[in-house]
């Protein structure tokens, strides 16, 4: 048994799919276990059923050679928790039409543990195992061929279970049957090869270690969040802060349908709470307001607006430099398709708390395709689709914003794909910390982040993609700010330029490994991928 650098099994990874990996950065995540059988043995498994044995297939590999039973081969350890376990896996023979081969993950025992099954009659599936009773978490079509290697990934990470083959579209469910438990490989009723079997640690829900803040956040939580529920904000959405315990929206209040103007703008701006579900494509004559502790979301995959975009905050005033009592909140706009406004597609000013931005598609915008600025905070921006623009996600308006700004534009964007978008991807003044992570960056012409103006940046287990200037320092005529990068994957991309400290993140996340953000992100942003 050896062990090998996750460097190199992210790697080997993304060339199976036909990508070059160019580097990858401060990677921290540890190879638990890894086995490539070129020792010859199978030292630190323990088998059940079938017939095993180390063999020659191209290199030396684990073959378990019997058609007629259902058969494992399991390692590892009882206390792993979330983790990616990566094999290359070659069905050679199946006994019968609906047979498959597999990678195990949080084995309890040889009747129940989670599984990526690669199936005979043209299916890979994404199940879990209970005292041998068995659960379809996803599923979909793909060819399965006899003596074609196939790379099977397997990730668990708190409840979510997620796995892939070849680096292709993602598989993701929730379950949460089993916490813990070691890998394996497994047949039914098929014969078939493993080789290169690999597990490296992912980052669980619980808090991650962040850079130490020089000082304290200047308006710090009053309580950290716990995990949020289907329709509920994580990130600086899901803070307890300024009055405001996370973002719900309009829950509680009226569903609503429309599918006009005047019907959207009439529910917008009521006072009360409404959850108004968006119908077809709605031709907007202005930027049109959304007040507080409403639900803007769009029905099936081609619902949104428009014309122009939409509006979420007062009024513009300078002179106010401290969040009003009636400032906008608590706003949730999801499943939204906005393309071609005049202005912004998303505009987020005057102290807006708590919005919640998540699997929208966003282009063709005049300006701006989310900007959120004077002072504005506790902003998730989420799953987006953002594509075919120049200036993408803006935060902070003007270096003169001092006043309004300081302390203030605490923003988390996460698994959102900023798709030929060229700059402002974001570019970020005043906010400390802002977090960027698990973003996947493609053919972003100028550059990914800037952080100027005395911000601070974390910028994590993003996949970069044809991006010479990833990330870098100060912007225009705006001096630098502050930029820490880690874990990030690059391909065909530049380096990036990082420079000081970044203030403690305060709440909880899941960091997925970043050579798997690219199938992630491009499988699950923008619209379709939830209910309207």
């Amino acid at each position: 048994m050896r062990t090998k650098p996750l460097a190199s099994i992210c790697a080997a990874l993304a060339l199976s799919v036909g990508l070059i990996v160019v580097g990858v950065t401060n990677a921290s995540a540890a190879t638990l276990f890894s086995d490539d059988f070129q020792d010859g043995n199978s030292s630190g498994w323990t088998t059940s059923g079938g017939t095993w044995s180390v063999v020659a297939d191209g290199s030396s590999a684990l073959r378990q050679g019997g058609t007629s039973s259902d058969a494992r081969a399991r390692a590892g350890s009882s206390s792993w928790t979330n983790y990616t376990v990566t094999a290359r896996a070659k069905p050679i023979a199946f006994n019968g039409s609906n047979r498959f081969i597999a990678v195990l993950a949080r084995a309890q025992s040889n009747t129940s543990y989670y599984y990526l099954a690669l199936r005979s009659n043209n299916t890979v599936e994404l199940k879990k195992l209970v005292n041998g009773s068995s659960t379809t978490l996803a599923s979909m079509s793909i060819t399965v061929s006899t003596g074609t290697w196939y790379t099977l990934s397997l990730t668990v990470a708190g409840t979510t279970i997620s796995g892939n083959v070849n680096g292709g579209t993602v598989l993701l469910a929730t379950d949460s049957q089993f916490a813990s438990g070691g890998v394996g490989v497994a047949t039914f009723y098929g014969s078939a090869s493993f080789d290169d079997v690999a597990v490296s640690d992912a980052p669980g829900p619980g808090p991650t270690t962040n850079t130490p803040p020089s000082t304290p956040p200047s308006t710090p939580p009053t309580s950290p969040p716990g995990n949020p529920g289907p329709n509920q904000a994580d990130g600086w959405a899901g803070v307890n802060a300024w009055g405001q315990n996370g973002t719900t929206g309009g829950t509680g209040g009226q569903t609503v349908t429309v599918s006009t103007e005047a019907a959207f703008n009439s529910y917008a701006t009521r006072p009360e709470p409404f959850v108004i579900r968006v119908s077809g494509m709605i031709s907007l004559s202005k930027m049109t307001d959304v007040g507080s502790d409403k639900t803007v979301v769009g029905v099936g995959s081609g619902s949104g607006f428009s014309g122009y975009g939409l509006n979420v905050g007062l009024p513009i005033d300078d002179g106010i430099t401290s969040p009003p009592a009636n400032a906008v909140h608590n706003v949730i706009l999801r499943n939204l398709r906005i393309t071609g406004s005049a202005d912004d597609n998303i505009n987020v000013q005057m102290f807006s708390h708590h919005i919640w931005i998540d699997h929208n598609d966003l282009s063709g915008q005049n300006d701006g395709a989310l900007d959120i600025k004077r002072g504005s905070s506790y902003v998730t921006v989420s799953w987006n689709h953002s594509h075919d623009s120049d200036k993408n996600m803006l935060l902070g308006r003007d270096d003169e914003d001092t006043a309004q700004d300081t302390g203030r534009l605490k923003v988390s964007y996460h698994h959102n794909w900023f798709n030929s978008t060229d700059q402002r991807n974001p570019r970020v003044r005043y906010g400390d910390p802002v977090h960027v992570y698990n973003n996947y960056y493609l053919n972003n012409d100028d550059y990914g982040v800037a952080a100027t103006m005395n911000s601070g940046v974390l910028v994590e287990g993003n996949y970069f993609e044809n991006v010479e200037d990833p990330y870098h320092l100060a912007e225009g005529d705006s001096p630098g700010g502050r930029l820490v990068a880690r874990n990030n994957c690059f391909v065909n991309s530049g380096s990036g330029q990082t420079g000081g400290s970044v203030a403690a993140i305060p709440y909880t996340y899941t960091l997925d490994t970043a050579c798997n953000v690219k199938a992630i992100v491009s499988a699950g942003a923008g619209t379709g991928k939830v209910s309207g």
